[in-house]
């Protein structure tokens, strides 16, 4: 089987699905490797990286023409399945629940599709789960964006003139993301809480040295592994409970996101102007609607002194991190899929269900919701 490994043409992305090293064990396993021409190049692999493992480097036409297996980061857009046909097998975040009219678009080409952000929350799809690996260097960077956007230090700091009190940090969402920024803003030294909907993370909070912020009845419609669908009543006791943390809080991140869904609003313009001027807010799920009122994508926005930065941080910005990261749950994902180098189909078993969301340009049931 002949994998290709395309350049990501996304505004702003800078990762690229799979790393020489990852290229290499792909290699070892009887695959044989295509990569796009300067696909690795802003997570800083060169051409020559990939050649030196044995993979070929070939123009953006010659990858789709010569492989089975196409490998990206972000879903294939209209003009890369103008040169997708029925042999191909795409591999990809497709967000197919809410990208209804892109799997029709994928079907049309009569192609099989399996969508990496549908990898079930078991404990066998782990290492393969490119969101919770993601959301892991998300959670640290938003850190290190918001103590470069903040105008003090994280540390207590003891000096000749005087005692610098440590910043105070509140993580809206303690899942994969939300950890690793408590995690992070403790080691740099701040005073740290947090807050979720789900009880059972407030040991993991403490574990980590952080304050959780409790509330009382929490939503009950449906679980997943970043957040809940919560009722009008528990999202009113939330902010009740968590604004004295929220208007004393030097930097805030949001982190809470229900796949396939409008991201929750947790913090209100009405809040946002009763917090500390100067105070920053990341807001990590802007590309979903965000978890501030006054969030907007990839741009700042000050209100009343507070500084609302809308992102995914999604690690384009350590693209080389990401890259590796991303490429080895890759590479787990297809040793899943395959023996001997061949797709195995087993449409019985649980990851393979529900990752695979076309097959031969039929959409499968369990793909889009409409």
């Amino acid at each position: 089987m002949t994998i290709g490994i395309l350049k990501e043409t996304q505004k702003g992305e800078t990762r690229v699905a799979i790393s020489p090293n990852i290229a290499k064990q792909l290699i070892e396993k009887d695959f044989k490797v295509i990569v796009e021409e300067d696909a690795g190049t802003t997570s800083s692999f060169k051409d020559s990286d990939y050649s030196k493992v044995g993979a070929q480097i070939e123009k953006r036409g010659v990858v789709f023409k010569d492989s089975d297996l196409l490998l990206k980061i972000n879903p294939f857009d209209q003009e890369d399945l103008k040169l997708v046909d029925k042999r191909h097998i795409l591999m990809s975040q497709l967000f197919h629940k809410s990208n209804p009219e892109l799997m029709k678009a994928i079907a049309a080409t009569g192609a099989t599709a399996f969508s990496l952000d549908a990898m079930p929350r078991i404990s066998r799809a782990q290492d393969m789960d490119v969101l919770s690996s993601q959301s892991n260097l998300a959670g640290y960077k938003a850190v290190i964006r918001g103590a470069y956007e903040m105008t003090k230090i994280f540390p207590l700091m003891m000096t000749a003139a005087g005692t610098i009190t440590p910043a105070r940090v509140l993580v809206y969402g303690v899942g994969v993301a939300g950890l690793q920024a408590i995690a992070t803003a403790k080691r740099l030294g701040a005073i740290v809480e947090a807050t979720d909907i789900r009880p059972e993370t407030k040991e993991q909070t403490e574990s980590l040295g952080a304050k959780f912020i409790e509330v009382e009845g929490n939503g009950d419609e449906e679980a997943s592994v970043y957040a809940k669908v919560a009722s009008e009543e528990y999202m009113k006791k939330q902010k009740e409970a968590v604004n004295k943390s929220l208007f004393q809080a030097d930097l805030v991140i949001t982190t809470a996101m229900v796949p396939g869904r409008k991201s929750p609003v947790l913090i209100t313009k009405e809040q946002v102007g009763q917090m500390k001027n100067g105070a920053v807010i990341i807001d990590l799920a802007a590309a979903q609607g965000g978890n501030c009122a006054l969030s907007k994508m990839n741009k700042i926005v000050v209100k009343n002194g507070v500084k609302i930065i809308g992102t995914t941080i999604s690690p384009e910005s350590v693209s080389t991190n990401a890259s590796e990261l991303f490429g080895k749950n890759m590479y787990n994902f297809i040793m899943h899929l395959t023996e001997n180098a061949a797709f195995k189909w087993d449409l019985e078993e649980e990851i393979t269900d529900a990752t695979l969301i076309i097959q031969n340009g039929t959409i499968r049931k369990n793909g889009v919701t409409t």
